[in-house]
């Protein structure tokens, strides 16, 4: 019994220690075991594996494609000879050089019409005749000047007659009888005028005058452009602080010049004498010659740009006719280059370094080409004149992607 009090009363060292340690160690949290974690360096050394194979792969694509492609094979051209002209292009109409306005000389109704737009018409021939319509203000100043002339002119008479019988009795000077005499005269003529005047006023015209003043006749040897007006229609008379109505129209149309515009960086270049090539809109595939005969020395604003009217005389050949007002265009011939060699501009090619030079590539080989440097001259736009530099049978190569069917099997 006292064994068994005795083993019940020992204490287990183990045991003993577990307590020691629950007592002395606080209990920790529960953590699952850790797994093992890759590294950045492994990753870093993936990631450089892949790019490696990828640029080895694209590098083998190319150099793989580089082989199997077909060379490319240029065009080639040669130099030929043509006719070159540089010209610069001016924008106006035709109209004739010497064009009139017919007016009235007096304000009425147009009572009749002898002419036709478009016909042929002579210097003093008969245009339409106008009917006036008397002015009350004017007729009556007419009449009260008929009276005050009259007064004038019997006054006049009076005195004349009473100092004759002194002149026959050498009373009077013959002078002083002499101006009597005129006065009379001068009284008589104006007396005359105020009857001519109220003649105009009451119908426009006078019985004294060569010609009735409401009769309008052509000023000069045309074709008539233009009637603008009708029967019936009224009519205002020129003065000095009216233009009056136009009755008609009357152009020269054997003498026509070309009037237009050149742009400023154009005008320049161009002299007086310089030969145009007329173009009418109107009139497809016919070409009229001109020669410029004037530039305006001072330029005009139109559209933001400044330009300056050129006038150029047409020559017309024997059955040719134009219409006054067709708008054209005046090709200026700048240069000319009769059978030329040349080449097309598009072929030049230039230096980097220095923009001066201007070369081309030669073929001295198949598809083996070398530069070399030329001169030009003369250019249309199109193709170059050839000063130095290439011969006739020199094959120039194209500049360019190469054209369909154009690469060697």
């Amino acid at each position: 019994m006292n064994d068994q009090l005795l083993s019940e009363t020992a204490v287990d060292p183990q045991r003993m220690n577990g307590q020691e340690r629950a007592y002395q160690e606080p209990h920790a949290p529960y953590e699952p075991p850790k797994k093992p974690l890759i590294t950045m360096k492994r990753i870093f050394m993936a990631l450089l594996l892949v790019l490696l194979l990828a640029g080895f792969g694209w590098l083998a694509t190319y150099f793989w494609k580089q082989a199997h492609t077909d060379p490319v094979t240029y065009k080639t051209e040669t130099p030929f000879l043509t006719d070159i002209v540089k010209k610069t292009v001016a924008t106006g109409s035709i109209v004739p050089r010497r064009e009139v306005q017919i007016k009235p000389q007096v304000s009425g109704i147009v009572e009749e019409l002898y002419v036709e737009a478009g016909q042929p018409i002579k210097e003093g021939q008969l245009i339409a005749r106008i009917r006036t319509v008397a002015n009350a203000a004017n007729v009556n100043n007419a009449q009260n000047n008929i009276q005050a002339a009259r007064v004038g002119l019997e006054t006049a008479q009076v005195e004349l007659d009473r100092q004759r019988p002194l002149f026959e009795q050498k009373v009077i000077a013959e002078q002083e009888y002499n101006r009597l005499l005129a006065d009379v005269r001068a009284k008589k003529q104006t007396l005359n005028a105020a009857q001519n005047d109220l003649q105009i006023a009451q119908r426009g015209a006078s019985n004294n005058t060569g010609g009735a003043s409401n009769l309008v006749r052509s000023t000069i040897t045309g074709l008539l452009l233009d009637v603008p007006i009708k029967v019936g229609s009224s009519v205002v008379e020129r003065n000095n602080f009216n233009e009056g109505t136009t009755i008609a129209a009357i152009a020269d149309m054997q003498s026509l010049v070309f009037e237009g515009k050149v742009d400023e960086s154009e005008v320049g270049k161009v002299r007086e004498g310089m030969d145009l090539n007329l173009t009418v809109g109107a009139l497809e595939g016919e070409n009229f010659p001109a020669t410029l005969e004037y530039i305006a020395p001072k330029g005009i604003t139109e559209e933001g740009a400044i330009k300056f009217q050129v006038r150029a005389k047409v020559r017309l050949k024997e059955g040719q006719f134009l219409r006054a007002g067709y708008s054209a265009n005046g090709d200026i011939v700048l240069g000319r280059r009769r059978q030329a060699l040349a080449i097309r501009e598009s072929l030049l090619q230039f230096g980097k370094v220095n923009k001066d030079s201007v070369f081309v590539e030669v073929e001295t080989g198949p598809q083996q080409f070398q530069k070399r440097l030329v001169k030009t001259g003369l250019s249309d736009g199109i193709n170059i004149e050839v000063v130095a530099g290439l011969a006739k049978g020199d094959k120039i190569k194209v500049l360019g992607p190469p054209a369909e069917g154009e690469k060697k099997d």
